[in-house]
């Protein structure tokens, strides 16, 4: 007996304009978030929900309540409040994730790339039209031919906007350098020379979960007096040193492993691979070098977040980018490595691998 087949027919979901207005729109609810930042919203929020009227009064907002409801009521829609009560009843506490990751008090706090985005990124990012037609930098640099170079140089000038940047990469960072401090077999190398490497951040990682290395953190000379306190505060002064000079023009320290985060992405190919090629050449046989990046996918469509960070580079710097592990790889290989492999981190970021 022959069973009667029925094919239900597929109906195509139909198109809406929804996804184009979210992401047209999409500075409203970002600005919402880095203004919470900005008024250390989530910090006044840690210790026990507050009202309506106790928000106004501690940060001082002077507008009418009916805004203030909007601008809370978003930040409830988004997920980063909750809420119980409406309007005048209300009171108002973190979520999860924000308690952890945007409350001040905590060392989990990484809101540090936030509070840069707000106060620098946002208006830049507004001449992007200007970077993609003139190929230049839309920053502090715009109308100079400086380059990136000024907004470095006020940095270098003042410790404590030199400390909220190191906090901004360190809080960024921390969940990447953890995991690679996890995921690669550390074991087999001796020494680790940290190209740009900041506070000390990657080489504290690395040591706290890897007893027998000893690591050099390797940055210019403003950086080196940060550097050393918060090693220091993590008692590993005799595993990690600090080595200050411009690692585009001095001698690199010898090691066997040579690691450099978000380095190369603010490069053009020249640079890039000069530097590769420097690395390189001071690595003995079998030495490594890691070079921690949001690197982008082969065929660029999923890392949405690389090619943004890429565009990035074209405000801060006219000819940088961000690359793919294709990139890199022909990068290594004319420089002489012998293979190249990609080590997933935390989120968008991966390690990119090379061995001499």
């Amino acid at each position: 007996m022959l069973t009667e087949v029925t094919s239900e027919k597929k109906v195509a979901p139909t198109p809406t304009p929804s996804k184009i207005m979210q992401l047209g729109m999409g500075f409203w609810a970002s600005k919402v978030l880095l203004t919470a930042v900005k008024f250390e919203l989530f910090t006044l929020l840690a210790t026990k929900p507050l009202s309506t009227r106790e928000i106004k009064e501690k940060l001082g907002l002077g507008c009418d309540d009916r805004h203030v409801f909007d601008w809370l009521d978003t930040l409830v829609s988004l997920g980063f409040l909750e809420r119980t009560g409406l309007l005048q009843n209300s009171m108002y506490s973190n979520a999860e994730d924000t308690g952890i990751f945007l409350d001040k008090n905590k060392p989990s706090y990484m809101g540090g790339i936030l509070e840069m985005a707000n106060n620098r990124l946002y208006k830049y990012w507004g001449d992007l039209e200007d970077g993609l037609i003139t190929g230049q930098p839309q920053n502090e640099a715009k109308g100079t031919s400086q380059g990136n170079m000024v907004f470095f140089e006020d940095l270098y000038k003042d410790q404590e906007k030199l400390q909220e940047f190191m906090n901004a990469m360190s809080g960024i960072q921390t969940g990447n350098f953890i995991e690679l401090a996890n995921k690669f077999d550390f074991s087999k190398y001796n020494q680790l020379l940290d190209i740009g490497g900041a506070d000390g951040w990657l080489s504290i990682q690395i040591c706290l979960r890897h007893p027998a290395i000893r690591c050099i953190t390797f940055d210019l000379p403003a950086v080196e007096p940060l550097a050393k306190k918060k090693i220091e505060a993590f008692n590993l002064s005799d595993r990690i040193t600090t080595c200050e000079g411009d690692f585009m023009k001095e001698d690199l320290p010898k090691a066997d492993l040579i690691s450099m985060g978000n380095i190369l992405h603010g490069m053009n190919e020249e640079a890039k691979q000069k530097l590769i090629r420097k690395v390189y050449d001071v690595l003995p046989e079998n030495g490594v070098f890691i070079a921690i990046e949001n690197i982008i996918d082969n065929e660029r469509r999923q890392n949405t977040f690389g090619l943004l960070m890429s565009l990035n580079m074209l405000i801060e710097n006219g000819d940088a980018f961000d690359y793919t592990l294709n990139d890199f790889e022909k990068w290594a290989k004319a420089a002489g490595f012998r293979r190249t492999e990609l080590v997933p981190l935390a989120g968008p970021t991966s390690a990119a691998v090379a061995y001499k």
